[in-house]
Protein backbone atom coordinates (compact mmCIF):
# COMPACT_ATOMS: atom_id res chain seq x y z
CA UNK A 1 0.00 0.00 0.00
CA UNK A 2 1.33 3.42 -1.00
CA UNK A 3 0.26 6.08 1.49
CA UNK A 4 0.82 9.76 2.04
CA UNK A 5 0.66 11.24 5.53
CA UNK A 6 -0.17 14.94 5.51
CA UNK A 7 -0.80 17.69 7.99
CA UNK A 8 0.76 20.93 9.14
CA UNK A 9 4.16 21.10 10.84
CA UNK A 10 3.90 19.61 14.32
CA UNK A 11 0.82 17.49 13.58
CA UNK A 12 2.68 14.25 14.37
CA UNK A 13 3.36 12.99 10.87
CA UNK A 14 6.79 11.61 11.74
CA UNK A 15 5.51 9.96 14.91
CA UNK A 16 2.71 8.15 13.14
CA UNK A 17 4.39 7.51 9.79
CA UNK A 18 6.81 5.03 11.37
CA UNK A 19 3.98 2.94 12.81
CA UNK A 20 2.10 3.21 9.51
CA UNK A 21 5.16 2.03 7.60
CA UNK A 22 5.33 -1.08 9.80
CA UNK A 23 1.63 -1.67 9.21
CA UNK A 24 1.95 -1.53 5.40
CA UNK A 25 5.38 -3.23 5.41
CA UNK A 26 7.18 -0.49 3.55
CA UNK A 27 9.62 2.30 4.41
CA UNK A 28 8.75 5.61 6.03
CA UNK A 29 10.16 8.15 3.58
CA UNK A 30 10.45 11.60 5.14
CA UNK A 31 11.71 14.48 3.06
CA UNK A 32 12.54 16.32 6.29
CA UNK A 33 14.80 13.45 7.41
CA UNK A 34 16.43 13.30 3.99
CA UNK A 35 17.08 17.06 4.06
CA UNK A 36 18.48 16.96 7.61
CA UNK A 37 20.75 14.05 6.69
CA UNK A 38 22.12 15.98 3.71
CA UNK A 39 22.59 19.10 5.84
CA UNK A 40 24.46 17.13 8.51
CA UNK A 41 26.72 15.57 5.87
CA UNK A 42 27.34 18.96 4.23
CA UNK A 43 26.27 17.82 0.76
CA UNK A 44 25.49 20.31 -1.99
CA UNK A 45 21.79 19.45 -1.65
CA UNK A 46 22.05 19.92 2.10
CA UNK A 47 23.61 23.38 1.78
CA UNK A 48 20.93 24.42 -0.70
CA UNK A 49 18.10 23.00 1.40
CA UNK A 50 19.40 24.54 4.63
CA UNK A 51 18.96 28.13 3.51
CA UNK A 52 15.31 27.52 2.57
CA UNK A 53 14.51 25.49 5.68
CA UNK A 54 16.10 28.07 8.00
CA UNK A 55 13.83 30.74 6.49
CA UNK A 56 10.74 28.52 6.85
CA UNK A 57 10.41 28.18 3.07
CA UNK A 58 9.89 25.07 0.97
CA UNK A 59 12.93 23.65 -0.78
CA UNK A 60 12.44 24.17 -4.56
CA UNK A 61 10.34 21.49 -6.29
CA UNK A 62 13.09 20.43 -8.71
CA UNK A 63 15.47 19.55 -5.87
CA UNK A 64 12.83 17.74 -3.85
CA UNK A 65 11.40 15.93 -6.89
CA UNK A 66 14.79 14.47 -7.81
CA UNK A 67 15.40 13.33 -4.25
CA UNK A 68 11.97 11.67 -3.96
CA UNK A 69 12.26 10.06 -7.42
CA UNK A 70 15.56 8.49 -6.37
CA UNK A 71 14.23 7.27 -3.02
CA UNK A 72 11.03 5.77 -4.44
CA UNK A 73 13.15 3.96 -7.01
CA UNK A 74 14.88 1.91 -4.31
CA UNK A 75 13.76 -1.73 -3.98
CA UNK A 76 12.26 -1.42 -0.48
CA UNK A 77 9.70 1.13 -1.77
CA UNK A 78 8.52 -0.92 -4.76
CA UNK A 79 5.37 -2.37 -3.16
CA UNK A 80 4.60 -0.12 -0.20
CA UNK A 81 5.70 3.11 1.44
CA UNK A 82 4.53 5.96 3.64
CA UNK A 83 5.56 9.30 2.17
CA UNK A 84 5.86 12.12 4.70
CA UNK A 85 6.48 15.71 3.57
CA UNK A 86 5.77 15.19 -0.11
CA UNK A 87 3.94 16.36 -2.14
CA UNK A 88 3.71 19.95 -0.92
CA UNK A 89 2.60 21.70 -4.12
CA UNK A 90 0.24 20.95 -7.02
CA UNK A 91 3.27 20.55 -9.28
CA UNK A 92 4.63 17.88 -6.93
CA UNK A 93 1.27 16.05 -7.02
CA UNK A 94 1.59 15.89 -10.81
CA UNK A 95 5.21 14.71 -10.55
CA UNK A 96 4.30 11.98 -8.04
CA UNK A 97 1.32 10.87 -10.14
CA UNK A 98 3.52 10.60 -13.25
CA UNK A 99 6.29 8.79 -11.37
CA UNK A 100 3.92 6.19 -9.93
CA UNK A 101 1.95 5.83 -13.17
CA UNK A 102 5.20 5.03 -15.02
CA UNK A 103 5.61 2.15 -12.54
CA UNK A 104 2.01 0.99 -12.96
CA UNK A 105 0.98 2.12 -9.46
CA UNK A 106 -0.75 5.03 -7.74
CA UNK A 107 -1.28 6.53 -4.31
CA UNK A 108 -3.69 4.29 -2.36
CA UNK A 109 -4.64 6.68 0.42
CA UNK A 110 -3.87 9.97 2.15
CA UNK A 111 -3.99 10.21 5.94
CA UNK A 112 -4.54 13.82 7.04
CA UNK A 113 -3.71 14.71 10.66
CA UNK A 114 -5.80 17.63 11.96
CA UNK A 115 -4.50 19.66 14.93
CA UNK A 116 -5.43 23.25 15.99
CA UNK A 117 -2.77 25.90 15.26
CA UNK A 118 -2.18 26.88 18.90
CA UNK A 119 -1.42 23.27 19.80
CA UNK A 120 0.89 22.97 16.78
CA UNK A 121 2.96 25.99 17.86
CA UNK A 122 3.19 24.66 21.41
CA UNK A 123 4.26 21.18 20.21
CA UNK A 124 6.94 22.51 17.88
CA UNK A 125 8.42 24.89 20.46
CA UNK A 126 8.58 22.02 23.00
CA UNK A 127 10.28 19.81 20.38
CA UNK A 128 12.73 22.61 19.63
CA UNK A 129 13.65 22.97 23.30
CA UNK A 130 14.31 19.22 23.58
CA UNK A 131 16.12 18.66 20.28
CA UNK A 132 17.77 22.05 19.77
CA UNK A 133 16.49 22.30 16.19
CA UNK A 134 17.50 25.74 14.93
CA UNK A 135 14.67 25.83 12.37
CA UNK A 136 11.97 25.82 15.06
CA UNK A 137 11.80 29.42 16.34
CA UNK A 138 8.30 30.82 16.94
CA UNK A 139 8.50 33.24 13.99
CA UNK A 140 9.63 30.48 11.63
CA UNK A 141 6.96 28.09 12.98
CA UNK A 142 4.19 30.61 12.35
CA UNK A 143 5.55 31.31 8.89
CA UNK A 144 5.72 27.56 8.13
CA UNK A 145 2.08 27.16 9.20
CA UNK A 146 1.07 30.01 6.88
CA UNK A 147 3.04 28.50 3.98
CA UNK A 148 1.43 25.11 4.65
CA UNK A 149 -2.03 26.71 4.63
CA UNK A 150 -1.37 28.51 1.36
CA UNK A 151 0.52 25.85 -0.58
CA UNK A 152 -0.05 22.37 0.83
CA UNK A 153 -3.48 22.34 2.50
CA UNK A 154 -5.18 22.84 -0.90
CA UNK A 155 -3.72 19.50 -2.05
CA UNK A 156 -5.99 17.76 0.44
CA UNK A 157 -8.97 18.90 -1.61
CA UNK A 158 -7.42 17.29 -4.70
CA UNK A 159 -6.98 13.99 -2.88
CA UNK A 160 -10.46 14.30 -1.40
CA UNK A 161 -11.93 14.61 -4.89
CA UNK A 162 -10.13 11.37 -5.77
CA UNK A 163 -11.67 9.63 -2.74
CA UNK A 164 -8.25 9.12 -1.14
CA UNK A 165 -8.38 11.56 1.80
CA UNK A 166 -8.92 10.16 5.30
CA UNK A 167 -8.99 12.92 7.95
CA UNK A 168 -7.88 11.97 11.46
CA UNK A 169 -8.08 13.97 14.69
CA UNK A 170 -4.41 14.39 15.62
CA UNK A 171 -5.05 15.52 19.20
CA UNK A 172 -4.85 13.29 22.26
CA UNK A 173 -2.26 10.74 23.30
CA UNK A 174 -0.02 9.17 20.67
CA UNK A 175 -1.79 5.85 21.28
CA UNK A 176 -5.23 7.38 20.66
CA UNK A 177 -4.06 9.03 17.46
CA UNK A 178 -2.32 5.83 16.31
CA UNK A 179 -5.59 3.89 16.70
CA UNK A 180 -7.43 6.53 14.65
CA UNK A 181 -4.74 6.40 11.96
CA UNK A 182 -4.95 2.60 11.81
CA UNK A 183 -8.73 2.81 11.39
CA UNK A 184 -8.25 5.29 8.52
CA UNK A 185 -5.79 2.94 6.81
CA UNK A 186 -8.17 0.01 7.26
CA UNK A 187 -10.88 2.15 5.67
CA UNK A 188 -8.56 3.02 2.76
CA UNK A 189 -7.67 -0.61 2.11
CA UNK A 190 -11.29 -1.72 2.58
CA UNK A 191 -12.37 0.75 -0.09
CA UNK A 192 -10.30 -1.20 -2.61
CA UNK A 193 -7.77 1.61 -2.82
Amino acid sequence: MRLLIMGPPGAGKGTHAGALASLVRGPHISTGDLFRDNIARGTELGRLAEKYIAAGEYVPDAVTDDMVRDRLGQPDAARAFVLDGYPRTHAQVATLDALLEARGTAVDGVVELIVPDDELVSRILRRSAVSGRSDDTEDVVRHRLAVYGDQTAPLLETYGERGLRHSVDGTGSPEEVRRRVERAVASASGAGA
